[in-house]
């Protein structure tokens, strides 16, 4: 499925901040790897993309600190609650594999494996205070950029299948809510706040 670079003001009505928690991706040889991929596929991939590589944890919504006025408004109150549920859970670092390159019908990405569940958790803690803006199903990854056009998925797939399997182990020793601006396709993520683990 093609992404369509316009500035899609349907979706953010004249808001700005769309927050989100993610995992920050700054181990130097897995950026490189990411980066060979990307460079791979750029005739299949929007270009521009500024999007620091990160592992979204949950979707939250346009920062507001004002009464929502509406359902994907995020309170600054609600972040606060969020922040305190992940203080009290006192978790210790942990360790995530970056697996397979996969495709979503409008992206393409690598896999997460949490072998022992902590995202679960996490995104529990998050799920008492803010209901997430996001699909149903929770699939953790990496994306490598969004698709320029609607190709084939057999010839996505037949590329994929090409490529030499290599995997990352992930050391995770801090959590990060931040934000980027909605009117930018692909921008920059903006770090608001950092939560230390251990």
């Amino acid at each position: 499925m093609a992404t369509s670079e316009h500035d899609y003001s349907e979706w953010h009505r004249g808001r700005v901040e769309y927050g989100v928690w993610y995992i920050e991706i700054d181990q130097p040889e897995l950026i490189e790897y990411l980066d060979q991929l990307q460079q791979e596929f750029s005739d299949l991939l929007l270009p521009l993309n500024q999007r620091q590589y990160h592992i979204t944890l949950f979707v939250a919504g346009f920062l507001t600190a004002n009464i929502p006025n509406f359902d994907d408004d995020f309170e600054i109150s609600q972040l606060k609650q969020q922040i305190e549920c992940l203080e009290e859970l006192q978790l210790d670092a942990f360790e995530l594999e970056v697996t397979q390159v996969d495709s979503y019908s409008s992206a393409l990405f690598l896999h997460i494996h949490d072998q022992n569940e902590i995202l679960t958790k996490i995104r529990q803690c998050f799920d008492q205070s803010s209901k997430e803006v996001a699909a149903p199903v929770y699939c953790p990854h990496i994306t490598l950029g969004l698709y320029r056009e609607a190709w084939s998925s057999d010839l996505v797939l037949e590329r994929i299948q090409k490529l030499q399997p290599r995997k990352f182990k992930i050391q995770v020793d801090h959590l990060t809510f931040g934000y980027y601006k909605a009117q930018i396709l692909q921008g920059f993520l903006y770090p608001y706040h950092q939560l230390r683990l251990g």
